[in-house]
């Protein structure tokens, strides 16, 4: 029986994700007993970017068509340059983020994931982190921004690279495990 037994997480991605940024989260949100889909807008699987090459291939569990965010717990959400770029221009994506968001269900981002959060318009007030280089972005949204290994905030959880997957799991894991956040208003 495990932390998160009972729970059900879903991945929300696109082609072009960072696979240790997908690949260590699932095992970590696997590992602590939580069901994890692969929910994507593509319909069979989805192609990991490593470093600078394409590589492995994931099944897609759920197509975004049929996914119902009242059907999960919490939603992770994959970095990499690509994958958050597709998606935060996806309205589908966008909406399935903003509503778990709205519920105050846990959310975790890593790297250049909360680009997808910030097309939300929900982060004004939020403390956060992640890839460097969006963090302009983050504060243009109204994000206070600090460069540290994981960052969480009523449950949002993010963290900056892949060096911070270890910080990223374990905080991700415990934020599942608490359940839904009252959302503050600002």
């Amino acid at each position: 029986m495990g932390k998160l037994s009972g729970k059900k997480v879903a991945i929300l991605t696109e082609n072009g994700f960072e696979e240790a940024e997908l690949t260590s989260p699932r095992k970590a949100l696997m590992d602590a007993g939580a069901e994890v889909h692969i929910v994507s807008p593509q319909k069979v699987k989805v192609k990991a970017w490593k470093h600078d090459h394409w590589s492995i291939e994931l099944p897609v569990d759920v197509n975004l068509d049929d996914a119902d965010p009242e059907d999960y717990d919490a939603l992770m959400i994959p970095g990499g340059v690509m994958n958050p770029d597709q998606m935060r221009a996806n309205p589908d994506c966008v909406d399935f983020a903003q509503q778990f968001l709205e519920e105050g269900k846990p959310v975790a981002a890593i790297c250049h994931g909360p680009q997808l959060l910030i097309e939300t318009g929900m982060l004004s007030g939020k403390n956060m982190t992640s890839f460097p280089s969006i963090r302009t972005d983050l504060e243009n949204a109204g994000v206070s921004w600090a460069d540290l290994e994981v960052v969480v905030d009523n449950g949002l959880v993010t963290s900056r690279s892949p060096d911070d997957l270890e910080a990223f799991n374990k905080k991700m894991i415990e934020e599942i495990a608490e359940g839904a956040h009252a959302q503050s208003t600002f």
